[in-house]
């Protein structure tokens, strides 16, 4: 984004949604103006919106305007640059304005906002301020240009005021938009990497001569194919052009592209830098994606999105249902890159993760009435971790079948202790799926073509888990010795082998569970500060830093998994919505042993 508009409500001021659009917003340096709308509402207070938006957001609002009554008395505005209140014919939308002189009855305040305004513009334009000290009064235009460079510079925010239902103030806000907010051109150059050498920086200049560059940032997909937006950074595209995705090196070609207005397409011939257009026919660029010139290829800085907040399990009713769950799912991640789905193996269900239970809510329904799928949903199942907390040494596992013919005859001594990632680093080991398996054997106690079998005993048993099903993990096995038959011995005794072994060590060795251990990162208003840290520590959580950003708190803690299923809409209630979360994997810990043995149990 080039620059936004921040609509409040007149009698609400600041939400929490507000709050939270506000501090991306402030992440991604977007320079905003506000609108303080629905000030024809019942119970609107344009001075306690004025007042949330600078204790609220910490943000620097500068009235621009201030409202000609309210609720069913609002009449119009009064426009504080160039003194003067304007009229808008309800009975006509909105469509007829007056112009007249500022009313008694906001005559004081619309001086004093107006004073505020001025002192506000000579802190961005040191001529101004010159003038204004030595008696001057500033001009509409000299006001404007003053707050336009605070504006697009983030240390002010014009404010505006109306009601979009009866189009008072709207003309006004978007003459602002141009007034105040940057043009596409006026952009800095955008930065990007060479696809060739992510290390070395490129930039695209806002100019329509430069080589062409765009970003996709939104897919729509509908029964007529996908409807591909893109942003045109640099340069100029025309229809039929080819152009080339770096991120993926597939070409595409840029068959039909229009500009939008809602619902209704205008065909384009050709679409320049500045310019957002939709485009149909590409088959391999989805959002986040850089489209350029393939003489001169550069991948734009990709949008990021934040981890999913909250899974649940999602099951098809029937075999059809199923089979379009798929492809379906597929779909909609292309259109929201926020959602995430997959399959987890170890429990056999298909995991969809979002930014909220209204999110996965929203998805469902999505899947049910739009894409005639019927679907159940419910809570996961936690992905544990087994592991030993001790060692065992010299432990036997002897498989022994006789069946009347040829038996069966394995026998094989491990030895086993914990063991991390850094450690099998350290000292050159195989440590696929978190396993060290070394073979010590000396003098052929068991012949070589055995030992792989062993191991292959091992790691098949260490990826079923144990103790309570779930794969064991952090463990070298240290095959040291074993005895063979000349006739019964096989490949099969020795994976059995080394399986008895494996589970008879892991028991003398005692085995623990470990569980995902998840970074949270929460934003609440001060003064649920302590509330939200008490409820993180009822969830077994920890406090590991904090910070103020304006108003907020920001908490860093690490919560098990297990404890933050339902956790957004607990947040939700305790902040009265103002408070937001996001969380992603950190690392697998052991679990206290109360909970172990629940978990055991259940399984």
């Amino acid at each position: 984004l080039d620059g936004a508009v921040a609509v409040f409500d007149g009698k609400e001021g600041v939400e929490a949604q507000s709050e939270t659009v506000w501090r991306q917003a402030e992440r991604y340096g977007v320079p905003r103006i506000c609108f303080i709308n629905k000030m024809d509402k019942i119970g609107a207070d344009w001075e306690f919106s004025f007042n949330s938006i600078k204790e609220r957001l910490g943000a620097n609002p500068i009235a621009m305007q201030l409202p000609i009554g309210s609720g069913h008395e609002l009449e119009g505005i009064v426009d504080l640059v160039k003194m003067r209140a304007y009229y808008f014919d309800a009975s006509e939308l909105g469509a007829k304005v007056e112009e007249r002189d500022i009313p008694d009855s906001v005559a004081d305040l619309a001086k004093m906002h107006r004073q505020e305004m001025v002192e506000q513009a000579c802190n961005f334009d040191d001529a101004l301020l010159e003038k204004v000290l030595e008696g001057g009064e500033p001009t509409d235009e000299e006001i404007r240009l003053a707050i336009r460079k605070g504006t697009i510079d983030r240390k002010c925010n014009p404010v505006f005021t109306g009601s979009a239902l009866k189009n008072i103030g709207v003309q006004r806000l978007i003459d602002a938009v141009i007034d105040y907010l940057p043009a596409p051109t006026e952009v800095i150059e955008v930065q990007g990497v060479d696809p060739r050498d992510p290390e070395k920086k490129l930039s695209r200049p806002s100019d329509v001569s430069a080589p062409f560059s765009a970003l996709v940032f939104k897919v729509v997909s509908d029964t007529h194919g996908d409807l591909t937006y893109m942003r045109v950074y640099s340069g100029t595209i025309k229809k039929g052009e080819r152009v080339v995705n770096p991120g993926n090196g597939k070409r595409e070609i840029i068959s039909r592209m229009f500009e939008m207005h809602a619902k209704d397409r205008i065909a384009l011939e050709e679409a320049h830098a500045g310019k957002i257009i939709a485009v149909v026919g590409l088959k391999d660029s989805f959002t986040g994606d850089t489209l350029c010139d393939g003489d001169h290829q550069v991948i734009l800085e990709r949008m990021s999105f934040p981890e999913p907040v909250i899974s649940m399990s999602i099951e098809p009713k029937t075999a059809e249902d199923k089979r379009k769950l798929g492809d379906a799912l597929v779909t909609i991640k292309r259109e929201d890159p926020s959602f995430r789905s997959q399959y987890d193996d170890e429990t056999g269900q298909t995991i969809i993760s979002g930014m909220g239970e209204l999110h996965l809510e929203i998805i469902k329904n999505k899947l049910v009435r739009d894409m005639k799928i019927n679907v159940e949903v419910g809570k996961p199942r936690v992905s544990y971790r087994e592991a030993i907390s001790g060692t065992a040494e010299y432990v036997r596992g002897k498989f022994v079948k006789q069946t009347g013919g040829r038996g069966q005859f394995g026998d094989c001594t491990i030895s086993i202790q914990p063991f991390t990632k850094e450690q099998a680093e350290e000292e050159g080991l195989n440590f696929k799926d978190n396993v060290a398996f070394v073979n010590k054997v000396v003098g052929g106690s068991i012949p070589k073509e055995f030992i792989p079998s062993v191991e292959v005993g091992v790691r098949n048993t260490a990826r079923s888990g144990i103790l309570a099903g779930y794969p064991l993990i952090n463990i070298k096995v240290e095959l040291v010795d074993g005895s063979s038959h000349p006739v019964d011995s096989s490949q099969v005794a020795f994976e059995q082998a080394g399986r008895l072994a494996l589970t008879d060590a892991c028991h003398k060795a005692k085995m623990t569970l470990l569980e995902p251990i998840m970074k949270v990162v929460i934003t609440t208003p001060d003064e649920y500060f302590g509330s939200v840290t008490g409820d993180i520590s009822s969830r077994r959580g920890m406090i590991v830093g904090q910070a103020e950003r304006g108003n907020a708190r920001v908490l860093t803690a690490e919560v098990p998994l297990s404890e933050m299923f339902g956790y957004t809409t607990t947040l939700r209630s305790m902040t009265q919505g103002r408070g937001t979360s996001s969380m992603e994997p950190l690392e697998y810990r052991p679990m206290p042993p109360n909970l172990v043995k629940e978990v055991v149990e259940a399984n």
